[in-house]
């Protein structure tokens, strides 16, 4: 029984030293391959998430409501007016359209008078940091 024990043991041995010796680890090349468009639509949002950064300045809010009308407002008003930014906030459960970036109220104020003529729901706001 005991030569029966050992010859298995070094069979056992023998098996796994030879195959362990043709044993190979992976290699570590890995290669990525990323559609094009992947790239331009994160610049695209990166530019949408740089404009709408809250600051210290006067906005115009000239719409609040629903993502179709808001989108459509905000495509109007840059047609009529480009030389004012705009863009759509989502603040749950509308949309708001915000134009404008004036340092001071007065300049914020005068502006809103002009827009009042084209939309007259249009308010004054101060966005909080």
């Amino acid at each position: 029984m005991r030569v029966l024990t050992f010859s298995k043991t070094v069979f056992v041995l023998i098996t796994w030293t030879v195959f362990s010796s043709n044993l190979h680890a992976q290699q570590g090349e890995l290669t990525v391959s990323q559609d094009p468009k992947f790239e331009q639509m994160l610049n695209e949002k990166r530019k949408i998430n740089s404009s709408i950064t809250v600051n210290d300045r006067y906005k115009i809010q000239i719409y609040n409501g629903t993502s179709e009308i808001s989108k459509k407002t905000l495509n109007e008003f840059r047609r009529d007016n480009k030389n004012f930014d705009g863009t759509i906030v989502f603040s749950t459960p509308t949309y708001k359209v915000w134009v404008g970036n004036f340092k001071s109220r007065i300049e914020a104020e005068r502006n809103l008078i002009e827009i009042k003529v084209k939309y007259p729901n249009a308010i004054l706001i101060k966005p909080n940091k």
